[in-house]
Formats: C-alpha cells, structure tokens, sequence
C-alpha cells in the first residue's frame, strides 16, 4: 500500500497578480495626478508644497552627492534597531502574561499602566537619562514598538486551544517545550499582527526620535530643509518615511504568506 500524502492547503480563488497590483496603484496614481494638478494649476505654490516634478528632481540631487543614502542608511538603522529591540520585549513579555497566571499577574497590571502612557511624553526623559546619542533615540523606538507586540502576542497565546496544550502535557512534554512547540506556533498569526503594528510605531517613533538634536538622518535633513524653506526636500523626506513603512510591511506580509501557507484572505465575490 502507497503512503498517504498530506494534500496541499487549500488555495483561494484570486485576481491574477497583475490586475491586483493595477487595482494597489489606482489610489497612489489619484493622489500623484491631484497633487501634480494642484502645483502646476497653482492652488499650491512652492511655497506651501513643491510639486512632484521639482521632488523628483531633488531626489536625484541629493542622491547623487550622497546625503540621501547617508541619511536613509542613519534612519533605516535606527529604526530597525528600535524594532529588534521593542518587539522581542513585546514578545516575551506577551508569553510570559499570556503562558501562565502568574506571569500575567506579575507582569500585565504593569504593561497596561506603561501603554496608556504616550511614549512622546517620554522624549524629554530619555534626553535626560540616556542623553542626546543614538541610545535615547533607539530606546524611544524601542518603547513605542513594545506594547502592540506585547498586546498582540499576550492575547494569541491565551487563544490558543487548551486541549492540545493539554495533549502536549500528556505526551510529556516540559513548560518550555511547549511554549516553544506549541503556543508560539499557535499564537503566530498574533505575533505576526503585533509586528506589523510594531513596525508602523517604529516609522512613528523615529520621526519623533529624530526631533532629539540630530546630525545625520532623515530627521537632520528635514530640520535643514525647514531652515530654508525648500518644501521640495520636506516632501521628499515625508514620502521616504511612507516608503520606509511600506516596504517593512510589504516585507512581514511576505514572510507571513510563507511560513502560514494556510492562511488566506476571505474574499467575498
């Protein structure tokens, strides 16, 4: 008798790849048209806002000599380290509460208390305590990033079904085998929300981290460019920020598709 094969996740019905990145770009293409109408018509002067053409066109200016990708290497860095940072706080913080009742105890009242605190309140603390350096700055991030983590984690690990915990205990298995064979796996697509979350807070934090006595950066080009009014490099810099985000999320997105197969959008016809 042949082996029994597992059969493949069962795959949604879709638009094909192209239609749907057509339909992704209708949105941004309408905004681009009405801002590129609104400069050339001038409702908006290039005092109030540049238009896409003159952004375009200083984008390639400021590559060329090398300030953009210094500045885009200083904010992607730091933001990355703040996420690393904040998110593996969220996450074990997020299973210790949601793994067992005491944990939850112990460390839940606390994590409410801190989150309903705005970390922008935090700025001029962490100025004072950590300085103006790159570690008050990564700290600021890091805070932002923990707390939807630790909501997102603390509450996927609490879902996940008891009785196959259960079972895991049955066939032996230790506290720790479990949290790591069974609750983390069961609890990822939480994790997975809590990261993306995380990782819009940490795009979030950084503008504001970037406010703390900059010399390199994004932050640091848009503090110089507000000096001289060139509204040309403030769009410029805002529209990096969204591409930053978009692209870490794009990113998750990827990895969450890959390692949960399984996990598809309903669609509705």
């Amino acid at each position: 008798m042949q082996g029994l094969v597992a059969p493949n996740p069962p795959r949604a019905a879709g638009r094909a790849p192209a239609l749907t990145f057509a339909l992704r770009a209708v949105g941004p293409l309408l905004l681009l048209a009405a801002w590129y109408a609104a400069t050339a018509s001038g409702v908006l002067t290039e005092d109030v806002l540049a238009g896409p053409q003159d952004v375009l066109k200083t984008f390639g200016e400021l590559w060329a000599d090398g300030q953009l990708p210094e500045a885009l290497r200083v904010s992607v860095t730091r933001a990355g380290l703040g996420l690393v940072l904040g998110a593996s706080t969220g996450l074990l913080l997020g299973v210790v509460s949601g793994f067992t009742r005491l944990g939850e105890e112990l460390v839940d009242s606390s994590m409410q208390a801190l989150r309903a605190i705005p970390f922008l309140a935090l700025t001029s603390l962490f100025v004072v305590w950590f300085g103006i350096e790159e570690a008050s700055k990564i700290l600021l991030i890091g805070v932002a990033c923990t707390f939807p983590m630790y909501v997102n984690v603390s509450s996927g690990v609490r879902n996940v079904d008891r009785k196959v915990v259960e079972a895991a205990r049955s066939f032996g298995l230790g506290r720790l085998a479990i949290a790591r064979e069974v609750v983390l796996p069961g609890a990822l697509p939480s994790v997975f929300a809590g990261l993306r979350l995380a990782t819009t807070l940490s795009v979030i934090a950084l503008i504001a981290a970037e406010e703390i006595n900059v010399t390199a950066g994004l932050g640091y080009l848009m503090a110089r460019a507000t000096d001289y009014l060139r509204t040309d490099i403030l769009a410029l810099c805002v529209l990096l920020y969204a591409v930053i985000g978009l692209l870490a999320d794009l990113t998750l997105r990827l990895i969450e598709r890959v390692t949960m197969p399984w996990r598809r959008a309903v669609s509705i016809r």
